[in-house]
């Protein structure tokens, strides 16, 4: 379980905030427990070991930076994202630490990419997300969970073992977005090396029985790729 406190003076914003969490952590399937504090120094008093702390900084008494400061000479270790309508202490929040300084108002797209860090950080699960939005809709993907990509009359197809996601948009703006397991094995794919289950020709299947074209100038490089994956997986 990953422990979250959220610190901020204004009930409105704590409670979409605390929403916001709870939906990013829910499409994780990660168990959390939040905390809600509108001060610091009620933080500070909890006696709480978090893992996490989403902090204001102007707050009543001693500020959200104050607050942190006093947590690291305590030798707390935990994961800071700052959330403020303040941009010039950023260098400070920094030097305690922080993982990412949000300015307001935030959007889901900004916190969850601050939550991808931090998790990282903690070490806790391969966590990385692709957030995709259409319209007033925010759909969010595990990057772990893409087979493969592709496009069609300018939309992009991203297929997961469950659905497919589709939206307007370019494989090369795509593939930015994407880590080293992901190869452009075509104009019109790209595939996640560690789902490839095997080879046929110029085609490669993935897990669940999709399949993406090679390209034949690509496909000698594919077939480094994929020898590298395996042999990691051998490991």
């Amino acid at each position: 379980m990953i422990t979250v406190a959220i610190c901020d003076d204004e009930p409105y914003f704590l409670v979409h905030l605390r929403k916001s969490v709870e939906h990013y952590f829910f499409i994780q399937k990660q168990e959390i427990q939040i905390f809600e504090f509108d001060n610091g120094e009620s933080l500070l008093s909890s006696g709480q070991n978090f893992d996490m702390i989403l902090m204001d900084l102007k707050l009543p008494g001693k500020n959200g930076l104050e607050i942190i400061q006093q947590l690291r000479r305590e030798k707390c270790r935990c994961q800071v994202i700052f959330i403020t309508s303040y941009q010039e202490y950023a260098l400070q929040a920094f030097q305690v630490d922080a993982v990412h300084y949000l300015l307001k108002p935030i959007t889901d797209e900004n916190l969850y990419q601050a939550l991808d860090r931090t998790i990282e950080r903690m070490g806790k699960t391969d966590s990385k997300t692709l957030t995709i939005t259409k319209g007033a809709c925010t759909e969010i993907v595990f990057i772990k969970d893409i087979l493969y990509c592709e496009v069609m009359d300018h939309r992009l197809y991203i297929h997961t073992k469950d659905t497919t996601y589709n939206y307007l948009g370019t494989l090369d703006e795509l593939h930015k977005k994407l880590d080293s397991r992901f190869f452009r094995c075509h104009k019109s794919y790209i595939v996640n090396m560690e789902k490839v289950v095997s080879k046929q020709g110029d085609a490669a299947t993935v897990i669940g029985g999709g399949q993406v074209l090679i390209s034949r100038r690509k496909q000698q490089e594919f077939a480094q790729s994929l020898l590298k994956f395996v042999r990691k997986e051998l490991l």
